[in-house]
């Protein structure tokens, strides 16, 4: 059973840093009250004319994910900023969600849980899509043309009934990429629909899109 300990009082934190930064992200956090996370290994796409001409628009990011309290990972996120900054163009980009349960966590207890910040007005949303590998330049390439400014790839497996073939009667899971593209508000509709147009998302088994609201931002510019 899902135990829901004040939703509102736990974050998750996403940082999305140049390759070889992540462990030095995590270790800043750690000092700072966070205790502990995960670095994925994605690819950024970024629109510049000239790193199109130079070939070096996919740049290796490092993409860390935390989970804590809430007051914990405002801090955190200041101490960050300072250290590696994000307010600076190409240095990093931060965002926190809301999340509802944690699972498996001993260290996050009821008894230590302090009294939240004032709701936020949501001013961006986190668009989290999932389709077979190769499918998401396409998916970048369709936000873009919604007005997107680039977005992340990281490289994932599924194992959804619909998606395994077998091979010597052994089940194969095949690879999927995750992009993650973090939009203004007021375009997600616009960048959803034209991803599940292009991509065909409501034909079974061509991908998955879920959105969340993003509580707070480091480092995004228009």
């Amino acid at each position: 059973m899902l135990v829901n300990s004040k939703v509102a009082d736990f974050e998750l934190v996403c940082i999305i840093v140049n390759f070889g930064l992540g462990s030095k992200v995590l270790q800043t956090a750690k000092k700072h009250g966070i205790t502990g996370g995960t670095v994925l290994l994605g690819k950024g796409t970024i629109k510049n004319r000239l790193l199109e001409f130079l070939a070096l628009t996919d740049v290796r990011k490092e993409i860390v994910i935390m989970v804590s309290h809430k007051n914990t990972v405002h801090e955190v996120l200041e101490q960050l900023d300072k250290k590696f900054k994000f307010s600076k163009p190409n240095h990093g980009i931060a965002f926190t969600t809301s999340v509802s349960h944690i699972v498996g966590a001993s260290s996050y207890k009821s008894d230590e849980i302090k009294e939240g910040r004032g709701a936020e007005a949501i001013m961006y949303h986190a668009i989290m899509v999932i389709v077979e590998k190769g499918n998401a330049t396409d998916v970048i390439d369709a936000a873009n043309e919604a007005g997107s400014k680039g977005g992340t790839i990281i490289n994932a497996r599924g194992s959804g009934i619909h998606e395994t073939s077998k091979l010597f009667s052994m089940a194969i899971e095949p690879e999927k990429e995750v992009v993650m593209i973090l939009s203004e508000k007021e375009s997600t509709e616009k960048i959803v629909s034209s991803i599940r147009e292009k991509l065909k998302i409501d034909e079974p088994g061509n991908g998955i899109i879920f959105i969340q609201d993003v509580n707070k931002t480091y480092g995004l510019y228009s």
